[in-house]
């Protein structure tokens, strides 16, 4: 060792110091990597994520070559340096060395490569995935019998590294969060779409369903004038068809199927009831995406929403259970939701029966909708009896006046969003 000029153990060193840099760094690369990510360009023939993916498939393997590479390399610098410092200052300079290479170790072989590697894993984890196959079947044996002891050892507390390295599926809330965090790779308008579907298990049809009181229908018990003048301008494709009230339903008409024998001179009541389809019940509390299948399954469109007394509550359609993934099918405000009347000073009226979960989606609101469904519902059920006109209170940092009470419930209530309620504050 003593014949080997200082230039080339100088020159040894560096190169073992970029090694270790290497393990360092290609060891964070790797284990940062974004699994899902990464599945997208294996399964997109991407080479290096291919390998990548190959040696992450057991990454106890992987674990003991980098570590095992990086050991060697740094046991191996530091006795290089040992023998510089003998030959450049003898025994009192080993110390000095030792501490000159910690230091240029935890710099340049370990806190710089690895946060690069932390910031970058592609870029430092694919190219070195190419090194890494060919190097783990040649070192296959020594990897094998370091890594057999290993997992022996992990074995006595209980821990299996196979078993846990099995694929983990994300929960709803997780994949909602991927969703929120995808930032401008991701249009607003498809986040919302993505979690409007993730939303669908958690409502039920009678968060969306049009109620009892609110149900356009045809009755066979009025005049066939009526009835006929009331097919012609129905702003409703499929409207139930009862007699008397809705409990006495009979079927459900289509408009498009029936409008031609409108014009018809012997049309009367019994052509009508021929054209019925027979009526289609659906429990209250069923989720949206069971009723979405249920509604693809029978071929159905519209149903009418029954309680566990049989008792109907109200009607939901396709077209409402679509909205709650994909928004209003119209832009006009006034005509999606006629419930809400804007005021000069930014506050709106609102109807004491518009649905909670309709103005939330509409006006942008965060109202709370784990309660009753309706504005008078929730008003009513906060303040424990039916308020005056004039009461005042906040619900969900929402200021809400009682503009109107009528038949012991709140007719309209003045709703003024914070931010507007903020503003007023502070002008």
């Amino acid at each position: 060792m003593n014949d080997i000029p200082l230039s080339v153990l100088f020159g040894a060193l560096i190169v073992l110091l970029v090694l270790s840099a290497f393990f360092s760094s290609s060891e964070t690369g790797l284990m940062t990597l974004n699994r899902y990510r990464l599945r997208h360009l294996a399964r997109n023939k991407h080479g290096g994520a291919v390998r990548a993916q190959q040696l992450l498939e057991r990454p106890d393997r992987l674990i003991g070559l980098i570590l095992l590479g990086n050991n060697f390399v740094n046991i191996l610098a530091s006795s290089l340096t040992t023998v510089i410092a003998l030959r450049l200052g003898g025994e009192t300079a080993i110390a000095i060395g030792a501490g000159l290479l910690t230091l240029v170790i935890l710099i340049f072989a370990e806190v710089a490569p690895k946060t690069l590697a932390a910031l970058h894993p592609e870029r430092i984890a694919f190219p070195a995935a190419y090194v890494y196959q060919p190097l783990l079947k040649i070192s296959y044996p020594l990897v094998w019998v370091i890594n057999g002891l290993a997992n022996t050892v992990l074995r006595l507390f209980g821990v299996h590294p196979v078993k846990g390295n099995e694929q983990q599926h994300l929960t709803r809330e997780e994949l909602r969060t991927l969703v929120h965090e995808a930032g401008s790779r991701l249009p607003k308008r498809h986040q919302a779409m993505l979690l409007g579907i993730l939303d669908l298990e958690k409502v039920t049809v009678e968060d969306i369903m049009v109620p009892r009181n609110e149900i356009v229908g045809i009755d066979l018990e009025d005049e066939l004038e009526h009835i006929l003048e009331q097919m012609r301008h129905s702003a409703h494709g499929r409207l139930p068809v009862y007699k008397g009230d809705i409990d006495h339903v009979v079927g459900f008409i289509n408009l498009r199927h029936v409008l031609h024998l409108v014009s018809q001179p012997d049309f009367d009541k019994n052509m009508l009831k021929d054209n019925l389809r027979e009526p289609y019940f659906i429990p209250e509390g069923t989720p949206l995406t069971t009723q979405l299948l249920n509604f693809q399954r029978q071929e159905r469109r519209i149903g009418l929403v029954v309680n566990e007394y049989g008792d109907i509550q109200g009607l939901v359609t396709l077209e409402d259970i679509l909205e709650e993934i994909v928004g209003e099918f119209t832009t006009d405000l006034a005509s999606t939701i006629k419930e809400v009347h804007p005021q000069p000073d930014g506050s709106f009226l609102v109807d004491g029966s518009a649905n909670i979960r309709e103005l939330n989606r509409l006006m942008n609101w965060h109202l709370p909708t784990d309660g009753p469904k309706t504005l008078n519902g929730m008003i009513t059920e906060y303040m424990e009896n039916i308020p005056k006109p004039g009461t005042s209170i906040k619900i969900a940092g929402y200021p809400i006046e009682v503009v109107q009470t009528q038949d012991n419930m709140v007719k309209t209530a003045r709703i003024t969003p914070p931010d507007t309620a903020s503003l007023e504050e502070n002008p």
